[in-house]
């Protein structure tokens, strides 16, 4: 599967009183647009994965395309990721959200949960988006990239 480009986001949640919790995740994607509906695939040991189904809800911080150095502290184990990036909770429902480094922000609330091996699929309804004008950060072949926004 390396082979096969894919979108880089970060996966965020947090408990309302608690400490942010999140991490990079190629596996996502669009399931419905009616209601609008994202799967994101979660490893079952993170602490992301525990905290988003306790809360409910988890963002997705769509990464852009200067974000690559985000992707990379989000998928290693540090701990103090969050103190090392500019984040602030989402209006609409307090989630994490990774101000510097999102072209899109959605806010999601965990509707489904289906665990097919050492991962889980979290499927989120889509309660708000936030989104900038910026180009998409791309994974593939081990790499980073992205493409020029086109002319107009």
């Amino acid at each position: 599967m390396s082979n096969f480009p894919t979108g880089v986001t970060v996966i965020t949640s947090a408990l309302e009183d608690g400490e942010p919790q999140g991490l990079t995740c190629s596996s996502m994607t669009s399931v419905t647009l009616s209601p609008p509906t994202l799967l994101v695939c979660l490893d079952t040991n993170s602490v992301t994965m525990a905290v988003a189904a306790r809360r409910g809800a988890f963002a997705v911080n769509l990464l852009h395309a200067r974000a690559a150095g985000t992707a990379r502290l989000f998928a290693t184990r540090n701990v103090d990721r969050f103190a090392q990036v500019r984040w602030q909770r989402t209006q609409h429902s307090g989630l994490p959200w990774l101000v510097d480094d999102a072209l899109a922000v959605a806010e999601c609330e965990l509707v489904d949960v289906q665990v097919v091996g050492t991962h889980a699929v979290l499927f989120g309804q889509v309660e708000a988006i936030t989104l900038f004008d910026e180009a998409p950060l791309l994974y593939g072949r081990r790499t980073f990239a992205s493409w020029p926004r086109e002319e107009e």
